[in-house]
């Protein structure tokens, strides 16, 4: 069976994120696609912008994890997602091991964070969340190993 192509995944990652919203209050895919394109810019691979699509499908309920395990996607693709799905309760150490272990995970990764603390979409949320946010993202690029010194 022959992957699906990268408009596919796109127009899949949309339809799946359909009706959702970031915590500012824009369209989801507003946010992939700025991921997609960190990932692009960062030299990442087609099967990395893939993952940058589908990042947060599992985690968010947008599609399942035996979605994931029967689609016509590279394993690679698969890896990173899952490697980007947290858990409930998960410890952010452990989080952090399991991208820093999947080829081109940290990428991905790198590109949600970047997104996620750009100033702004920061700026649309309220002080406290916005200064847990901050932190919360400035602490995962340290784990990341990110952040310089």
């Amino acid at each position: 069976m022959p992957h699906l192509s990268l408009p596919q995944v796109e127009a899949l990652a949309r339809r799946a994120h359909a009706g959702q919203k970031d915590k500012a209050g824009r369209p989801y895919a507003e946010h992939l696609r700025a991921v997609a394109d960190g990932v692009r810019a960062g030299g990442g691979t087609d099967g990395q912008v893939a993952a940058a699509w589908l990042h947060d499908a599992v985690e968010d309920d947008a599609l399942t994890a035996e979605w994931l395990a029967a689609a016509a996607l590279p394993q690679e693709v698969k890896d990173i997602v899952l490697a980007l799905t947290k858990h409930p309760g998960e410890d952010p150490a452990r989080y952090a091991a399991r991208i820093l272990a999947v080829p081109g995970a940290r990428l991905v990764k790198e590109a949600d964070l970047a997104h996620n603390a750009d100033p702004d979409r920061l700026a649309a949320l309220d002080a406290p969340t916005r200064d847990r946010l901050t932190a919360k993202y400035a602490h995962m690029r340290r784990l990341l190993g990110l952040t310089a010194g």
